[in-house]
Parts: structure tokens; sequence; C-alpha cells
């Protein structure tokens, strides 16, 4: 990991130069432990939006970094990058000036590149690493970022869960999408961000028989101890889902929009 960490630093900065304010690693890196299947998630902070050129170049020379499903040499990587002036001071939506991700290979590889574009998702990045990370280049994240308010985090927890509607939704992502719902209900619930099998595990007991098993299935998934398998349960997946965001809909009702 330390390897491919070094490669994906100097590759950041090779491409963005003097631009370039910090990079710091957060998520399970850090915090619980890589499993077998964990992206190494960066996030990046410039001083000026990605030229279309730059965000080309850099999306596309990541994918030599990354790998899914994980090799011995590589991980999937989830690279985040965003300016300063984006997110200090704080606004939400904030806006990502480019990610890259392993979901988006097939994107990549045909030449579609996602602009700059609004991220809820920002909010909860940034507080993880603001409360976990490690500081690869820059300020540490606690220094550099300014705290996000508990009612955008909330905010931003809501909005994801609002994604989900559809078995489309969810396709070919369904591991994620039921981990996901675990840890946003925990943290709704507790105020804490934890990897996705303790928040699996703080679940179990919480659930209705009936919608256990397939939490169960997606925690093993996770730590590569099952086959990943749920997309031939489509009713017990569903039942989980609509479960679990009518829970999470009833906790800690987020700001209406300033």
């Amino acid at each position: 990991m330390n390897r491919q960490i070094d490669d994906a630093l100097a590759l950041v900065r090779r491409h963005l130069a003097d631009d370039l304010l910090a990079v710091h690693l957060y998520g399970s890196a850090v915090a619980g432990g890589l499993k077998p299947g964990s992206d190494i998630d960066l996030l990046v902070t410039v001083s000026s939006p990605l030229s279309d050129t730059t965000r080309h170049a850099l999306m596309l020379d990541l994918l030599t970094l990354s790998a899914w499903p994980a090799t011995e040499r590589l991980r999937p990587l989830e690279v985040t990058v965003l300016t300063l002036n984006a997110v200090r001071p704080w606004r939400y939506p904030p806006v990502r000036e480019a990610q890259f991700g392993e979901w988006l290979r097939a994107d990549l590889q045909a030449g579609r590149i996602e602009p700059a574009m609004a991220d809820h998702d920002l909010a909860i990045l940034i507080t993880k690493a603001r409360r976990h990370g490690v500081c690869l280049f820059g300020l540490p994240a606690a220094e550099l970022f300014d705290p996000v308010p508990e009612a955008d985090v909330i905010r931003a927890l809501h909005d994801t869960v609002a994604q989900w509607n559809e078995a489309d939704d969810w396709l070919g992502d369904e591991c994620t999408v039921v981990l996901a719902l675990a840890r946003i209900w925990l943290t709704l619930s507790t105020g804490e961000i934890v990897a996705k099998d303790v928040a699996a595990d703080w679940l179990l007991p919480r659930l209705p028989a009936e919608h256990r098993s397939l939490l169960q299935t997606a925690r093993d998934i996770y730590l590569g101890q099952a086959a990943d398998d749920l997309a031939l349960r489509p009713q017990a997946l569903a039942g989980f889902i609509r479960h679990a965001r009518q829970q999470i809909e009833r906790l800690r009702t987020p700001s209406p929009s300033r």
C-alpha cells in the first residue's frame, strides 16, 4: 500500500504542480484498517480550478495506479479533487473539481470524464479527513479545512440515501449500498463515523430478523469471507434498503436548504 500511495502522490504532484495545496489519506487505510476490497482514499486540494486538459490527463494516468479487483500490487483508488475556496468559507453543497474511482473506469477509458460539479459528499469526506486523515502533503486537514457544520453533515447523509430509490440505483453496487446504509444509520444515531464492518456489527442486533441475513452477507463480502451474491437476492435487497431508508429518514432531519 505504501508504494501505491507514494506513486499516486508523485503522479498528483506532477500533474498539479504549484496548484497543489494538500493531499490527505483518509478512510479505511487510517480508520478501521483496509479490508480485501477497500479503496485507498485520497483527498486532494488545489488552489485553482483544473483545466480540462489537466483533469483529463490526471484521470487517465490514475487508471495505471488503480485496479479492481485488487491485485498483489494495486488496490482500487478513490481520488477526490477540490479547490480550497470551494469549501472555505464553507457552503452547501460544495463543488468538487474531479473524482477518480474504479466505478468510472469504463467511462474514463472511453473519454467520458466528469466536469466540476456540486457534490454533497464532500461534507462527509472533509469530516472524515479532519477526524482521522493522515496528511501526505501540505497542512493537516484540521488546519486546512474549517469544520463542516453538523447540520450539513446530516444533510449530506440524507442526500446520499435519497439517491437509492429503485433497483437500477444500486445495480452492480449492492454490497456497497447496503453497508453505506448501515454506516449512515449509525452516524445519524451516534455521531460517529466508523468502518463498514463495524457499522454492520452495530446494526445487526437492531434489525428485524428478516433483514439480518442480507446485512451479515454484505459484511462477510466486505471482509473477504463470502462470495458476492447479493444481486441474486433482489427481494431481500430491496426489502433491506426500503427498511433502512424508512428508519434513516426518521433520524435527525436535515435543516432546510439555505
